[in-house]
């Protein structure tokens, strides 16, 4: 799959957790940004899940982005934000017959 800098046309931040103690010393999850990066946009599938007796929906895409030493530091445990949503890192990976790209399969949850 060839990409070409015009197909970056989104434009992503990766999300890092930290955590940071409350008033009551507990520790509380926050998220900053990591770095932003243009990126193509794919989905790759939609369905439903239950979870806890409830039926919800969600989203899958993958987001190809250039690699650099930052991007090379995504873990999976990070997240993406991109058009007022959070999606979930689901998979990382280089695409096939582009080593200067990373692809990002991630996945919204539409409630």
């Amino acid at each position: 799959m060839t990409i070409a800098a015009g197909d970056l046309r989104e434009k992503i931040t990766i999300e890092r957790a930290s955590y940071i103690n409350n008033e009551f010393n507990e520790p509380v999850e926050t998220w900053a940004p990591y770095i932003s990066r243009r990126a193509r946009r794919e989905d790759s599938g939609s369905g439903e899940k239950e979870a806890a007796g409830q039926v919800g929906a969600f989203l899958m895409a993958r987001f190809a982005i250039r690699r650099d030493a930052l991007v090379d530091g995504i873990k999976p445990t990070d997240r993406i934000a991109y058009d007022g949503a959070h999606w979930n890192i689901k998979e990382m990976k280089q695409l096939r017959d582009n080593t200067r790209f990373l692809e990002i399969t991630a996945v919204k949850d539409l409630g």
